[in-house]
């Protein structure tokens, strides 16, 4: 299966939004209660994120990720919120994302993931800088 990642225009998103909250859902469950699905929508609706997906050559959804892109002193980051979907993850897929993202001016791709999916992303050359830890107050 070959898949194209592409962005979503903003004028899109309500009527994408149905075919890939499941898989923006199934990624915010490791986040425990930094976003619902919900607002994931609002920042994409609002034009502050921006959706990507991963279609075949039907245009199938096979998965879709939030990604905000901010400024930095020495980057524009574009920092991955969620991303899901099945067998998405490849060295052309990979690729594509980053031509994208450098696109839109970006220097830097970031994320926080969970053990697993670290690993996972370790082999496109992602390496750990930080562990993050918290306390509710």
């Amino acid at each position: 299966m070959n898949l194209r990642i592409e962005l979503v225009p903003l004028s899109l998103i309500h009527q994408t939004w149905p075919l890939v909250e499941k898989f923006i859902s199934e990624a915010l469950k490791w986040g425990e209660d930094d976003y619902t699905s919900d607002q994931v929508k609002v920042y994409l609706t609002k034009g502050e994120w921006m959706l990507l997906v991963a279609v075949d050559e039907q245009n199938a959804v096979h998965g879709a990720a939030a990604v905000n892109i901010y400024n930095m002193p020495n980057h524009r980051v574009a920092f991955v919120v969620a991303i899901g979907g099945k067998l998405i993850s490849s060295k052309e897929t990979y690729y594509q994302l980053c031509e994208l993202l450098k696109g839109f001016g970006a220097t830097k791709i970031q994320g926080v993931a969970r053990d697993s999916i670290a690993r996972l992303w370790h082999r496109y050359g992602f390496k750990e800088r930080y562990i993050l830890v918290e306390a509710k107050l």
